[in-house]
């Protein structure tokens, strides 16, 4: 583990916290702000894998594989820094989102399909969502 690294996302979120206060960037994390911010690292995340072949993806060469760890670190500590300006404990929200994906991906229907739930659910699909 890297020097000075957090152990979960409660002392992560502290640390962000103290980071932006100390440079008072506070005024700058609006949730659009992070939100914006938050879908351009995404973006330079998949930069990394534009036009790659799937195998290809999943053999990246060492050094794109750091730069890889440097965005995917971007895109979390935005994430982290989002949900707690919204008052979002993201582990419980994601707990929930995994609750309701078993619901409408239920493993004995949808093996080794990638479609949406609502290509294979009845007429009991949910509207919208994802």
């Amino acid at each position: 583990m890297a020097k000075g690294a957090a152990k979960d996302l409660d002392e992560l979120r502290e640390r962000l916290r103290h980071f932006a206060h100390e440079r008072d960037w506070d005024q700058f994390h609006s949730p659009k702000n992070l939100a914006m911010a938050l879908q351009v690292e995404c973006a330079e995340l998949a930069e990394h894998f534009q036009w790659l072949s799937q195998a290809e993806s999943d053999a990246l060469p060492e050094n794109t594989r750091r730069e890889v760890a440097a965005e995917l670190a971007d895109v979390l500590i935005y994430l982290v820094r989002l949900a707690d300006r919204l008052g979002v404990d993201l582990l419980e929200a994601a707990s929930a989102k995994m609750v309701r994906n078993e619901q409408r991906y239920p493993a004995d229907r949808v093996r080794g399909s990638a479609q949406k739930y609502t290509r294979y659910r009845d007429n009991d699909a949910e509207p919208g969502g994802s």
